[in-house]
């Protein structure tokens, strides 16, 4: 696994977090059942991890981790969260799952005002837990919480510290999404540099609208792993999402993944309906418009070749792309849209509906295509085709 994910190699994996990370969300309880559901698209899309929840929190999560390494186990490695504490990972133990992720906080402000302990005595956590894991066979993955935040000699000493207890791997979390590309560079360095051969991991929360940025960032200092759920959704301003990490990876840096692209519209939406959580209008890669086009310029270029105004083809990610009408449009756009409905005119006819479609959406009413049509039928002075 080490060679596979070295820092030289161009792989990296994908630790898909959305049934925890992304479930600890306010208003977001899923069922067993939906996360079991959920976890068998993850497994269809290829990530390399399936956080599948925090066992010990509570019996349902007990019980979902259970069910997803039964459904999925044999497909992906199903991992999960626990707290350095023998009562934690023994429960972990119990769901009969092989990989753990251990966290304790490392930052002065968490030591203080949360675990009431000293530093010395989270080292100690840090080698106790990781160690007691390791010796029940389990795949250690360990994450130094609030890491950003945390003095930096001290979180060279606590990551060297899970390393020497035995740890696989080493996350490092941007808790409460205090970094920026450039500061968290220099981090994962220097992380790396001290991790030997064992895969660095990040894990970056979206507090400045960065967790994409960071992550990206990350890999590009040497880390091998990223966390991120669908959509982005997670606690606060949510996690870095998916599938703006894998597409940039994959079209922008050239880093292979294992995901199957073409299945990401339909997972985003999936993990939509049974979060009950809308993704964004103008969502990158997923949302609605995020290959949508209205202004004449743009729609005219993308007839002729998408490439003038798409980076990336929607097919290739599983969505759609969408031509609107508006006071924005132009002829081309509007006679490729009527052409698709039989409707065919002449430059003269054209132009007279596109002039009533501006006055309508001038006045604020919206235009669709059935709208154009309607216009479009009034105005003709030549047959149909159908």
């Amino acid at each position: 696994m080490g060679c596979q994910f070295s820092v030289n190699s161009k792989k990296v994996r994908i630790f898909d977090t959305t049934l925890r990370d992304g479930e600890q969300a306010p208003g977001i309880d899923l069922t067993v059942e939906q996360k079991v559901t959920i976890a068998r698209k993850l497994a269809e899309l290829g990530v390399d991890v399936i956080e599948a929840g925090f066992p010990a929190a509570a019996e349902g999560e007990f019980i979902a981790t259970k069910k997803i390494l039964e459904e999925v186990g044999d497909q992906v490695e199903v991992i999960g969260l626990s707290r350095a504490n023998k009562q934690d990972i023994d429960k972990t133990i119990d769901t009969g799952i092989s990989s753990i992720h251990v966290f304790i906080a490392t930052s002065d402000i968490h030591l203080k005002y949360k675990l009431k302990m000293t530093r010395e005595q989270v080292l100690d956590k840090i080698y106790e837990s990781v160690r007691y894991a390791k010796d029940h066979g389990l795949i250690v993955e360990y994450s130094p919480e609030d890491a950003t935040r945390t003095d930096k000699d001290f979180l060279l000493k606590a990551v060297s510290t899970a390393i020497e207890a035995g740890a696989d791997r080493i996350n490092i979390p941007d808790t409460v999404g205090v970094m920026h590309p450039f500061k968290f560079y220099d981090l994962i360095k220097d992380i790396v540099s001290v991790t030997k051969d064992k895969i660095v991991s990040v894990h970056c929360h979206n507090d400045f609208g960065l967790a994409t940025a960071n992550s990206i960032a990350g890999v590009m200092a040497g880390a091998r792993q990223v966390h991120v759920t669908i959509n982005g959704i997670g606690e606060r301003a949510g996690n870095a999402s998916l599938e703006e990490v894998v597409m940039a990876l994959k079209k922008l840096l050239g880093y292979e993944v294992n995901i199957k692209t073409y299945k990401l519209y339909e997972t985003s939406r999936l993990v939509s309906e049974l979060t009950g959580v809308p993704v964004p209008y103008f969502k990158a890669i997923v949302g609605e418009n995020a290959f949508g086009h209205e202004a004449g310029i743009h729609v005219h270029g993308v007839i002729e070749n998408p490439l003038t105004y798409e980076p990336i083809s929607p097919e290739e990610v599983g969505n759609f792309r969408r031509l609107a009408l508006g006071k924005h449009s132009g002829i081309h756009g509007l006679k490729k849209l009527l052409e698709e409905q039989g409707i065919y005119l002449d430059d003269q006819e054209l132009r007279e509906v596109l002039n009533e479609i501006k006055k309508l959406a001038e006045n604020g009413q919206k235009v669709n295509v059935d709208v154009a049509k309607e216009i479009a039928i009034k105005v003709s002075s030549k047959k149909i085709k159908v």
